[in-house]
């Protein structure tokens, strides 16, 4: 038997060396060092950070765990979550449907889908901070804002919109989703032109209707990228921060105050590196938990 055993394949380090192997290594060093100074640098030294009392200025003092004690007994910490997890509930149920059926609306259209492919794109295009300050115009409290003057065609309104606790976060979702359903909706249509074109032909000969074809082909053939594009959508969520901070700045009375805004407060307003930076990880391994818990609940669904 030991005669029929193929000998084991391999290299040996002096055939590794003359075909080029060392030189191979030195050439992507430089590469590899530079990718993880500035990848896995910033981690490493935020985590070392979060360990410490630094305002960037004085030398740091090792504090250990007392900047965790500290984020973790803030009154203000509780009301940052209930808000951030409001805002992701509600762009879950109002937000995450529009850019999938505009995706699926356009894919419909033969003729003229280009034309709302460009217009349904158009609000990514806008830079945030300009679309934020041109729907503050339009969620003007008074009677002459844009909203208010629309509603008040059917006698309904004004309504403070911003300045209202119960109406400023479902007023940031509105406009978050119009900015991000055409990013968004573009992924989706990229994901459409995988369906087989026979599986909406056998379906169109059975006499399903549209909604019967979205239903039975079009959401199952996709349901890998509608499950991956969730698991972004709540982790983008769980780190709103533009929004809340140019349109409320987290008011009024705390009601869009967010963690990634209480993390803002903590290192630039009261200068409190270590404790921004313990919020930080903190977020960090609470997506890191939520993302497994999400993959091992929809590992099944997402097979296709």
């Amino acid at each position: 038997m030991s005669l029929l055993r193929t000998p084991k394949s391999g290299r040996s380090v002096a055939t590794w060396y003359r075909s080029g192997g060392l030189s191979a290594i030195i050439f992507a060093l430089p590469l590899v060092l530079t990718f993880l100074y500035f990848s896995w640098g910033p981690i490493v030294r935020g985590l070392v950070l979060s360990f410490q009392k630094n305002n960037l200025v004085t030398t740091p003092e090792w504090v250990g765990m007392a900047n965790f004690s500290y984020v973790l007994t803030d009154p203000q910490l509780p009301q940052a979550a209930v808000n951030t997890l409001y805002f992701a509930l509600l762009a879950l149920i109002f937000g995450f449907p529009v850019p999938l059926f505009l995706a699926v609306f356009i894919s419909e259209l033969r003729s003229t889908g280009w034309l709302y492919n460009v217009i349904s794109y158009l609000p990514a295009v806008v830079p945030p901070v300009a679309a934020i300050l041109l729907w503050k115009f339009f969620y003007d409290p008074s009677g002459s804002g844009v909203f208010n003057a629309i509603l008040g065609w059917f006698g309904i309104g004004p309504f403070a919109w911003l300045n209202s606790p119960d109406l400023a976060m479902p007023a940031i979702v509105l406009e978050a989703t119009w900015a991000g359903a055409g990013a968004t909706a573009i992924i989706y249509l990229a994901a459409l032109t995988g369906v087989r074109t026979e599986l909406y032909e056998a379906a169109e000969l059975d006499g399903a209707g549209i909604w019967k074809r979205v239903w039975h082909v079009t959401l199952p053939q996709i349901r890998g990228i509608i499950l991956i594009m969730m698991l972004l959508q709540l982790i983008g969520t769980f780190q709103v921060f533009t929004e809340p901070f140019l349109f409320t700045g987290g008011g009024p009375d705390n009601a869009t105050t967010t963690i990634l805004l209480l993390i803002y407060r903590y290192a630039f307003i009261n200068g409190d590196f270590g404790a921004a930076t313990a919020l930080s990880v903190l977020l960090a391994g609470v997506l890191c938990v939520l993302s497994v818990v999400y993959h091992f609940l929809t590992r099944r669904w997402s097979i296709t």
